[in-house]
């Protein structure tokens, strides 16, 4: 049986809850944790969870700064319609000629970020090699080592294997609605770290992230669903159809952009914990505009269907959440509001 908190008490059980939380990966507002900056430092909204005290370090590890290649295991059973969606999202971190606000205005706050040469990480992010796993080779129920194991198993194949490029490249790994992977919908809804060679036999950067749309929509699709136990809370409208993937772009940034600037968990953080490192994404925890933070989200963009988004990608919409800039030491986004 469920423990309930009374009502009058929840909120404040929650709150206390989040603040001794230790951030582990991408989890969305408002089920497990505020962005750090504003529990910690105060409720000033002149810049979005703006904080002297908050050090991101450069902590000397390389940054991918050569062409970046997204290598993308499908894993389970995707519609087409599903992937053109991600495919889209990811070739439009180097479109030039979207819409203002644009998905690769955002990217431009993660170019920022240089190695120990001063090289920025590069501004191309490429669509790379795909690989279907239609049959769950490792089964439906995954654990972290086991999600390296599918990486093995696609860069390995007899046929059409994925290629190996440690350097530029970076793999990410999607489960499909009938997968659940170790502290999914729990704990996490992505993560980012790199393989070991005693499993894959390389180092290379990748990213998890799950179709949630059967599993946990309120906790990994929010806003476009919302939790069973806040009472008449609305969800918005997804821009693409598609609450599920729709729900999967904004953690799917956020783990290309950590991977991007942090790829071997030696390189850009704020903390002194490189196993739980506070990254660039994790500080800007559910500011998606204007105003954002605590359990406000920012002002958004809303199309004349109603959809909810803050960014034009090539041909379609996104919503995105902000990451942080450390040259102004606050989270920056193209929609910001002058």
């Amino acid at each position: 049986m469920q423990r309930m908190f009374p009502a009058p008490l929840a909120p404040l059980l929650l709150l206390l809850l989040l603040a001794v939380s230790p951030v582990i990966c991408w989890r969305p507002w408002p089920h497990l944790k505020a962005n750090d900056s504003d529990l910690i430092f105060g409720g000033s909204k002149k810049y979005e969870g703006s904080s002297k005290f908050v050090h991101m370090r450069y902590h000397m590890g390389p940054v991918l700064t050569t062409h970046i290649n997204v290598h993308t295991i499908w894993y389970g059973t995707w519609q087409r319609s599903q992937k053109k969606i991600i495919r889209e999202f990811i070739s439009s971190i180097s479109a030039v000629d979207s819409n203002h606000p644009s998905v690769s205005g955002w990217w431009k706050t993660v170019q920022l970020y240089t190695d120990q040469t001063g090289a920025n990480i590069s501004r191309t992010v490429r669509l790379g090699k795909e690989k279907n796993d239609r049959f769950y080779s490792h089964g439906k129920s995954l654990t972290r080592l086991s999600v390296q194991s599918v990486i093995k198993s696609a860069v390995t194949a007899r046929t059409n294997p994925l290629p190996i490029n440690p350097k530029g490249g970076l793999y990410l790994v999607l489960t499909s609605t009938d997968v659940y992977v170790h502290d999914f919908c729990g704990q996490v809804c992505g993560f980012h770290y790199f393989t070991f060679p005693s499993i894959v036999g390389y180092t290379l950067p990748f990213a998890w992230a799950g179709n949630s749309a059967k599993l946990c929509p309120g906790v990994c699709a929010y806003p476009f669903a919302v939790p069973d136990y806040i009472p008449g809370l609305k969800p918005l409208k997804s821009p693409n159809g598609d609450v599920g993937v729709d729900g999967m772009i904004s953690v799917i940034g956020h783990e290309i952009a950590e991977l991007a600037t942090n790829p071997l968990i030696n390189a850009w953080y704020a903390g002194q914990d490189p196993v739980a490192p506070v990254e660039i994404a994790d500080l800007c925890e559910g500011i998606y505009g204007t105003g954002g933070g605590g359990s406000y989200m920012g002002q958004l963009l809303k199309g004349k269907d109603g959809a909810t988004y803050n960014m034009n990608g090539i041909r379609r919409r996104y919503l995105v959440q902000w990451v942080w800039n450390h040259v102004v030491n606050y989270c920056t986004g193209p929609n910001a509001l002058d």
